[in-house]
Order: structure tokens, then sequence, then C-alpha cells
């Protein structure tokens, strides 16, 4: 056992935030996944957690044994289920019993587990500063995961639950997220079989593909060229060219958007995708010369002399030594413009006016009206979602490294 100090009441405290903040959401989840409709006892699991940490906090990290962690993890069940008079997420357990369990066996679990964390190695005596302040970091880093995940992932799942339901389910409860997986396959995903069959979302879909394709293609064939020639080349200007290169970038688009409409109806461009693949890439150039030209910076020059040295030109020195050391720069910045063209919606709506070449921000508004189920536009706004969502975590580690190297090193 220690002596209790400034390190036992900082691990009660966390220990209560990390109770309160636990049954919240996993109530909260238990309430969308079952449709059973409870008021969580945050009370109880606030003393709960407090006792846990209390438990764990009371002992020296060495003498922390299973046993202690055991007795951490019963005094959280007994305290919940006792002070909630045997209904730990304000429900008797007789309802929905099955989802009920799994929802208090992963709160206990995540409430001893983020004790466990935070408290991890250190005293529950008299701390010095540094491990104060660590464990005021822990206790907030693992805070702000889990209400920033919770805030990300919620409105996704409700979007993609109300996409599996049909009309007459949402119009008994609008507020039931729950699924019933009996239905069968046909009409679980009926939504998405009619957004295809009846709305047209593959056209969308490849409109769409083309459209932020190009964008790519353009903005990588004009930054590229440009970004190495601020980064590299000496000539009259080059500094307030480096320096104004985001002013372009920084002009809203809604100022742009009329005076392009009007030019664009007199060209004939307004109307159609070749409209678009001007406008985007007007968009998304200055972002990637700025992205591009801090990492060409920081590539070593010698590699590029000495290939001239070798015979090459200036353009061979670019294909051949500078581009495959950008290979990361350059995913970053593909991915980065791919996904401002894939989700951009004012110039589309503004542009487009035939079904046939609209894109998929332009297609789902369309499904914005009185006539349309609700459930089909939130299958729309999955569908303009989930591809562009896997591509980034796809690449995701080629657009940190990218966008670190051009800040660090530029």
């Amino acid at each position: 056992m220690t002596r209790p100090g400034i390190g036992f009441i900082a691990a009660v405290v966390s220990g209560a935030l990390w109770g309160a903040c636990w049954m919240i959401v996993i109530s909260v989840i238990f309430m969308l996944v079952s449709g059973a409709i409870t008021r969580p006892p945050v009370g109880m699991a606030l003393i709960a957690g407090a006792v846990s940490a209390a438990v764990l906090a009371a002992v020296a990290p060495p003498q922390r044994t299973p046993g202690i962690q055991m007795a951490s993890i019963a005094a959280i069940i007994i305290l919940l289920g006792g002070l909630t008079l045997g209904a730990p997420l304000g429900l008797p357990l007789s309802q929905v019993p099955v989802y009920q369990l799994a929802a208090v066996a992963i709160l206990i679990a995540l409430i001893w587990l983020s004790n466990k964390l935070v408290i991890g190695d250190l005293s529950g005596g008299h701390l010095p500063r540094y491990q104060l302040e660590l464990m005021f970091i822990r206790l907030m880093k693992g805070l702000g995961f889990v209400v920033f995940t919770v805030i990300v992932a919620l409105p996704f799942y409700v979007m993609v639950m109300t996409s599996l339901k049909s009309q007459q389910s949402l119009l008994a409860n609008p507020l039931d997220f729950s699924i019933d997986l009996s239905q069968g396959a046909e009409s679980l995903f009926r939504s998405y079989i009619e957004l295809f069959t009846q709305f047209r979302f593959g056209t969308f879909l490849i409109n769409s593909a083309i459209v932020s394709v190009a964008t790519v293609i353009i903005t990588l064939a004009f930054s590229i060229p440009g970004a190495y020639a601020v980064s590299r080349l000496r000539f009259p200007g080059q500094a307030f060219l480096s320096r104004s290169i985001l002013l372009i970038y920084m002009v809203p688009a809604i100022v742009l958007v009329i005076p392009l409409y009007a030019v664009f109806s007199q060209l004939g461009l307004r109307n159609t995708l070749t409209g678009l693949m001007i406008v985007y890439p007007a968009t998304t150039i200055p972002v990637a010369l700025y992205m591009l030209q801090g990492y060409f910076r920081g590539l070593p020059a010698e590699l590029e002399e000495a290939g001239l040295m070798d015979g090459l030109t200036r353009v061979g020195v670019i294909m051949k030594i500078t581009l495959p050391l950008s290979l990361p720069a350059l995913a970053s910045v593909a991915l980065y413009v791919f996904m401002i063209a894939w989700n951009e919606f004012l110039f589309a709506f503004m542009f487009l006016d035939n079904i046939d070449i609209f894109t998929l921000s332009r297609g789902v508004v369309s499904l914005n009206s009185s006539e349309v189920p609700r459930q089909h536009l939130m299958a729309g706004a999955v569908v303009a979602t989930v591809p562009v969502l896997f591509i980034f975590l796809w690449f995701e580690r080629f657009l940190v490294s990218g966008l670190t190297a051009g800040s660090v090193k530029g």
C-alpha cells in the first residue's frame, strides 16, 4: 500500500471522468444498436470509475498483481450493479438482455482499461510535477481521442443505418437505428439497388471518377514543373512568386462562381464536364505548387547536379532523379487533389443541369426532395463517401509523410 498523495487524487479524478465518459458513449451506442431508449446512470458510473482507479492507485506499481487488477474490475461490477439496483444502463436486464449484457461487459472493460493506461506505472503517493503532467496528458489524449472518434463515427453510423432501413420502419420510429438482419440481403440493400437502377448513380460515379482523375493529372502536369522552377531555378520575381502562390487559393469560390458562370455560358462550357476540368485544377494547382516546392527544396541538389554533369537535360533530371525521390509527396498531393475534386459541390451545382453529366455531389443533392425517400438520400451519401474514404485510408501514410516533408524541409 502507498500513502495517498496528489497522485491518488489525480487517479481518482481520472477514473471518475472515464466512468462518466464511457457510460455516455456506451449508452448512446446501445440505444442506437438496440433501439431501446434509456437514461444512462452517469453519476453511478462516475463513482464506479473513481473507486476502480482508487484500487489501482492505492497499491505501488510493482505490487499491482493480477489479483489487484481483478479487484479493480470487481469494484466496477459491484458498484455499477448495486448503485443502479440491477439496471447498469438504466434499464432492467430483462429488457434486450443480449445487447445489455454485451454493452455492460464492454463498459466495465473500457473503464478498467482506461484507468490502467492512465495510471500506468505511476504511484498513488506524492508525484513530481513531470509524472503528474504525464498522467494529465494521458487522460486528455485518451478523452480527446474518444470524443473526436464519436463525433466522426456517430453521424456516419446513423447515415449507414438509415440507408439500410425501409420507409415503413423509418415512419414507425425515426430514432430507431437498429437493423433487422432477418429480412434478407435484397431487402436490406434495396436503397442501394434502386440508386443504381433508378437514379443513375453508376453514371454519377463514372463522371466523378473522370473529373477527379483528370483534375489530378492536369494539376500534377502544371504543378511539378512550376514547383521545380520555384525551388531550383533562379529568375526575377522568384521569391515573390514563391510567397504569393497561395493567394489565389485564398479567393473564396463563391466570389468566382458568378463570373465563371457567365464566361462559361458564353463559351459553351457551362453544362459540360470539360468546364469542371478547367475550374478544378485552377483551384488545386496553387496548393499543389506550395506543397511540392517545399519537398523539392529538401532534396539534395548535388544529385541533380551530378545528373546534369552526366549529360542529362533538365527535363531528364526531373524525370529520372527528382520525381522518383518525390513519390511520397506526389502521392499525397494526388490524394489531396482527388479528394477536393471528388467532394466539390458549388461549381458542380452551378454549372451542371444535365443529369447525364452529374457528379456524385450534384447527384446526391438531386435526391434531397420530398419525392425521394430519406433512406435513398442516406444511401447516396454513403456511396459518395465510402470510395474516397477507402482511398484515403489506403494512401494515408503517403499523405502524412508528404505533408510533413513539405512543411519541414521547405
